[in-house]
């Protein structure tokens, strides 16, 4: 039952696993790896679905044809042997010092024709690996002082490159579902659209709202503050949770890339909860690094243990499910009523009128019990197998 298997749809990035330590103030403390000893790393860490990449990841950004065909039959050969397959493919557009100001909203026309070649010279490499999902991170979409740029301005230029993007995929039938992913800063001082309800606001707006969703991160969500569920919970409601990284994060801090669960264990239990009661059945992305500190073995530790824990905590959900006490705590709460639904769930003018005219008591509201108290520390006594 706690043994992962590619039916979970569990992926890494190559990024990720293949992370070499470096960090602002270090340099690595592991070797580089090429695609394919990635995949030959995942292949000893047993029961994962499929691999993730950025174009760069994948083909060096100055490599030449020669090298990037070889590369890329080292990567399919390395695929088949290790039964993986690539599940989400993206573009790199915020290493380059060409992208400075950001990519599709950069002040420079030809900085932003170059990132729309170079995301659909990606999307060919995606679709060459057989890529479902294609997300968009804006890292430097952004800026450091609203004097630099207009943001309805910078608004419209990625509306406009996500709609040229979107008919470039159709053109060429790759059938790709977008996914955006916010994040409020770092690298930028300010990155535009910074939550996920900014980009669902935005979908909507699109030439092709269908093919568009969001790709919301734990560790993004988490370094403002905001409850991450929550942001989930929107997408699902909306049906636009095409893909999600899973990863964790304290905040106020920078952007850690934890192993999933290991900062805010409830908080991840409730996002478990939610993806498994509301059948999310899209892939589970463990955007995250290994400490700084780890070599291959530990590496390995770390990407079995981000399967590991989203396994327990989706049994922990059905134990809570399940769980007597928790099923009489929530027998306490107000019950639904059909005919109140129905009075407020649509508006006509004789709902309206029926409830202008109830009468009601605000003493006996306010003493109706909520055992939310008794409810939260059962459910910390479940996560600590009381």
């Amino acid at each position: 039952m706690l043994q992962p298997s590619p039916k979970d749809k569990f992926t890494f990035g190559l990024w990720t696993v293949g992370n070499t330590g470096r960090d602002p103030f270090g340099l690595p403390t592991r070797p580089t790896l090429a695609p394919a000893q990635i995949v030959e790393l995942l292949a000893d860490v047993g029961g994962v679905h499929g691999v993730n990449f950025h174009d760069n990841d994948l083909i060096p950004i100055d490599a030449s044809p020669a090298e990037a065909d070889q590369i890329k039959s080292d990567f399919s050969k390395a695929l088949k042997r290790a039964k993986l397959r690539v599940a989400m493919a993206t573009t790199n557009l915020f290493s380059d010092p060409a992208f400075r100001d950001g990519a599709f909203t950069s002040n420079d026309p030809e900085v932003r024709a170059y990132a729309l070649q170079k995301t659909m010279r990606a999307m060919d490499l995606g679709a060459e690996f057989g890529a479902q999902i294609y997300v968009f991170w804006g890292g430097r979409e952004g800026c450091e002082s609203d004097a630099t740029k207009d943001p309805i301005e910078a608004e419209q230029r990625f509306r406009k490159a996500l709609n040229f993007l979107c008919a470039y995929s159709i053109d060429r039938g790759y059938d790709f579902k977008f996914a955006l992913e916010a994040k409020p800063n770092e690298p930028r001082g300010h990155i535009f659209f910074p939550t996920t309800g900014h980009y669902l606001a935005l979908i909507h707006t699109l030439d092709h709202p269908d093919m568009v969703g969001v790709n919301p991160e734990v560790a993004h969500e988490h370094m403002a503050g905001l409850n991450f569920s929550h942001a989930v919970a929107q997408a699902l409601a909306a049906g636009k949770l095409f893909h999600i990284d899973l990863n964790d994060q304290q905040f106020g801090r920078f952007d850690q890339d934890f192993r999933f669960g290991s900062a805010d264990l409830k908080a991840a239990f409730f996002l478990v909860k939610l993806l498994e009661d509301h059948r999310y059945s899209g892939f589970k992305h463990f955007d995250a690094h290994a400490f700084r500190t780890a070599d291959r073995d530990d590496v390995i530790e770390f990407a079995r243990g981000c399967m590991r824990t989203y396994l327990i905590l989706r049994a922990k959900a059905q134990a809570w499910n399940d769980d007597p006490t928790i099923k009489a705590l929530l027998k306490k709460l107000p019950k639904p009523s059909k005919d109140l639904d129905a009075l407020s769930d649509k508006y006509t003018r004789s709902h309206a009128q029926t409830i202008l005219g109830m009468t009601f008591d605000r003493d006996a509201l306010a003493a109706r019990p909520l055992p939310y108290e008794a409810l939260d520390q059962r459910t910390i006594e479940i996560l600590m197998g009381v």
